[in-house]
């Protein structure tokens, strides 16, 4: 790969962009200078810059912001939000595609396991409709509460169903056994899984993103850290792993670089887009 460079450069934020927050299920919103340093290098070097996140829309564009993208003169950022259901241009926010399902049938099938899991879909613009709170930092914007039936009675572009008492794998299994027919799912960190149209997930929305630009997949290096990750990884022409990844996201990535406290995204970048 001597004379390959990334035309595009899909990056992950929870733990790839930003540092997460010891024993917290949240990220510092802060963008370290080394990365903001190598993320401006690709961007002045004519790659498109995706930010590429399990985060709704909302919750996106501060991070440009903290980015300062996209970088002046160039047009407006493309950002594959809601793991691949919804992708807008920015700014302003301008939703350009977006993918909806019927979450009743599993949000029900997990509710029967994890009766006093909370449960929250995006309002776009405010924050989340939740069935209770969830813990402090880890939903952006209001939450506004809702009854069940309520939060899931029509098309949804993704669910966030989470049990502060239960763990990641008590969800792997979980969803393992039920199969969650007609929808696909990934699980989190902890116990906190995304409900997703089948099909649908950040290589889907990065799959069509490079196609509006004029990109392939062998030209986009993608960088990312969580089980939401394997798809776009797996899809790109290099997918690489942050340091602190689980064993999975290593297995299907084609490079492992740093972890995201000693600025994993910057190294990897900087093999591509190197300082002068």
């Amino acid at each position: 790969m001597s004379d390959w460079r990334p035309r595009l450069v899909a990056l992950d934020i929870d733990g790839t962009l930003l540092r997460w927050v010891d024993g917290a299920g949240t990220t510092h919103e802060e963008i370290r200078p080394a990365v903001y340093d190598a993320v401006h290098r690709a961007a002045a070097d004519g790659a498109h810059i995706v930010l590429a996140s399990g985060r709704s829309p909302h919750g996106m564009t501060r991070i440009a912001e903290l980015l300062d993208l996209p970088v002046e003169g160039a047009d407006r950022l493309w950002v594959v939000a809601s793991n691949g259901a919804v992708i807008f241009r920015y700014p302003p926010l301008d939703v350009v595609h977006e993918e909806t399902f019927d979450a009743r049938a599993a949000v029900a099938a997990v509710l029967e396991h994890h009766p006093r899991a909370l449960v929250a879909v995006e309002e776009r613009g405010v924050g989340y409709r939740v069935n209770a709170h969830f813990p402090t930092g880890e939903l952006s914007g209001d939450m506004i509460i809702t009854e069940i039936d309520e939060l899931v009675a029509g098309p949804v572009s993704r669910v966030i169903i989470r049990d502060p008492e239960a763990t990641a794998d008590d969800f792997i299994g979980l969803a393992a056994r039920l199969g969650l027919h007609g929808t696909d799912y990934v699980v989190g960190w902890t116990a906190w899984m995304d409900l997703a149209p089948v099909g649908v997930s950040k290589a889907s929305g990065l799959e069509h993103v490079a196609r509006t630009v004029g990109v392939t997949a062998a030209e986009v290096l993608a960088i990312g850290d969580g089980r939401n990750d394997l798809e776009m990884l797996r899809w790109a022409g290099r997918g690489v792993a942050m340091g602190q990844a689980v064993p999975e996201v290593h297995e299907a990535a084609d490079a492992t670089t740093l972890s995201v406290d000693e600025d994993g995204a910057a190294v990897e970048l900087s093999l591509w887009f190197p300082e002068r």
